[in-house]
């Protein structure tokens, strides 16, 4: 009997060959950083938008998908950045990294800001394929990753969980965290049913993401 949520493993080779293309890293670019609706680029090409808790590996699983080694750019405040980044794949995709979340000593102002922003453009990009959102290993979902999904079905937004940082866990503590999150994502209405296991240290799982994201349409 197979699993709810099961990982994504054994993908055909013609879909992993097609997002290698996608994701060689001559084609990938920052193109701006967005703090209003008004900002936002033309909804002209495919778009996919990772979303993820302060100090997730966001950053890190951007530059480690494009070959790239700051082509993202983490602060090293948590928190800090208060923009929607907007990459370019070739010319047919977008990739969008949405502020981090989950920090509380952020001003009320500031948060509320960010939400007001994250919820327009969820509900304002047409264009927008799926949202990823990534999920520490070490620690399961949380509650602020719980309300990002909500926020996700209720703005009828695909997302798929990617767990990253899966190296710094033993396999016997992995499948506790995988059990949990399953059960988790059984919640949402928005979820895609499959997961991605991710390091970018290591590189696993990003074959898998490439080709992912080039097979959206």
């Amino acid at each position: 009997m197979q699993l709810p949520f099961p990982l994504v493993e054994d993908l055909d080779p013609f879909a992993v060959e097609k997002g290698r293309k996608l994701f060689d890293g001559a084609n990938s670019d920052f193109l701006k950083g967005v703090v209003a609706m008004s900002g936002l680029p033309p909804s002209d090409r495919v778009e996919v938008c990772f979303a993820g808790r302060s100090n997730v590996g966001k950053s890190s699983l951007i530059n480690a998908l494009t070959n790239r080694t700051r082509l993202a750019r983490a602060s090293n405040t948590p928190g800090r950045t208060q923009e929607i980044n907007f990459f370019t794949l070739s010319d047919s995709h977008y990739l969008v990294d949405l502020p981090g979340y989950g920090y509380a000593n952020a001003p009320l102002a500031v948060v509320e800001k960010w939400q007001k922003l994250l919820k327009q453009y969820l509900l304002g990009r047409a264009n927008l394929r799926r949202a990823f959102v990534l999920i520490d290993t070490r620690h399961g979902i949380k509650a602020v990753d719980e309300e990002i999904m909500s926020l996700l079905d209720s703005s009828a937004v695909t997302f798929q969980a990617v767990l990253t940082k899966a190296d710094k866990v033993k396999e016997k503590d992995r499948e506790k965290v995988l059990k949990q999150v399953r059960e988790k994502l059984s919640k949402h209405p928005a979820a895609f049913p499959e997961i991605v296991l991710t390091s970018s240290e290591k590189g696993d799982g990003l074959a898998e993401l490439r080709a992912i994201i080039a097979g959206l349409d």
